[in-house]
């Protein structure tokens, strides 16, 4: 594809490219493969959650048979710039975000080709399908012996953790709500990258959103981020909520850690590798208090040893 006058961005994990249209103040999303979800569901769920008074990237035209789509141009000033240093209150606005797409109901939504799209279910088998990540991609980085073995007694372990899960509502769930996905405009803020959605488990996008690889906090400001949102919920089992919000935040975590081996050994995408080191310590501060890690911590430290950390320098 060749776009006259229009400057590519750095792209992201994602198998999409971006064009930047300086003339039309637009963005053109391009993407070949995994087109239908990357254009096509990015682009209905997008419009929902405008309807839904959550802001997103505006479709501007579609050139679907192309392989791209047109959006609303948001600028660069990401929520990885605005939220670098920690400020409670930050976080506030986007526990606003979190509480909109909690009302979010509708599942079947319209598509701009005419079709309709029905938004997906949070499974366990989806959990499962994602915690897999780690050990096809992570763990025989770190196992030389008998790694189906391992392999195996980690499924049965990530088994139980999923069935460890209390809370049983099911509520629209971003699936990648961190603030590298916020955009600001306009003192405005603004949602990205909402293609994977799913209705789940709501501490999903809040274990997301405060334990994020992406941006350091300090354990200790990270809780009072955790009591804050606690303090403004009315109807919620605060322990079920406290269960649920650690198991999730250790299974995306390892998810996380699988996927950017991958990205790293499959995608030549190195970048992310220096992410990892910082993924574990999450892991390994969440797990050291619920009894329901008790399994995954003697595997981990038998399995996987010393070399957790160490073979991340």
């Amino acid at each position: 594809m060749n776009f006259k006058n229009i400057v590519e961005l750095s792209g992201d994990a994602s198998h999409r490219k971006f064009y930047r249209d300086k003339k039309n103040n637009s963005i053109i999303v391009y993407a070949k493969k995994e087109k239908r979800k990357n254009l096509l569901i990015y682009a209905a769920i997008n419009e929902l959650l405008n309807n839904n008074k959550i802001l997103t990237p505006r479709l501007i035209s579609e050139k679907y048979k192309k392989n791209y789509i047109i959006i609303e141009d948001l600028g660069d000033y990401t929520g990885l710039k605005k939220f670098k240093n920690y400020k409670i209150d930050n976080y506030i606005k986007l526990f606003e975000i979190l509480k909109k797409l909690k009302l979010v109901r509708k599942r079947t939504i319209n598509t701009f080709l005419k079709t309709n799209y029905t938004i997906k279910n949070y499974s366990n088998n989806e959990l499962l399908r994602e915690a897999k990540l780690f050990s096809d991609w992570y763990m025989p980085k770190i196992i030389k012996k008998k790694i189906s073995l391992s392999k195996k007694l980690y499924i049965k372990i990530i088994k139980k953790l999923i069935l460890s899960l209390k809370l049983k509502k099911k509520v629209f769930v971003h699936r990648d709500f961190h603030i590298s996905n916020i955009m600001i405009k306009k003192n405005k803020i603004y949602l990205i990258d909402s293609q994977d959605a799913v209705f789940g488990n709501e501490a999903y996008d809040l274990a997301s959103l405060i334990d994020d690889v992406r941006i350091k906090i300090k354990l200790k400001n990270r809780e009072k981020i955790y009591e804050k949102f606690i303090s403004k919920q009315k109807k919620i089992n605060p322990e079920k909520l406290r269960n649920d919000f650690e198991i999730l935040s250790v299974l995306r975590n390892l998810k996380i850690i699988g996927i950017f081996t991958r990205l790293s050994k499959r995608d030549k995408k190195h970048k992310y590798l220096k992410l990892i080191p910082y993924a574990w310590k999450m892991i390994d501060e969440r797990r050291k208090n619920n009894i329901s890690f008790e399994e995954l911590n003697n595997f981990l430290s038998i399995h996987l040893q010393k070399n957790l950390k160490e073979n991340e320098n």
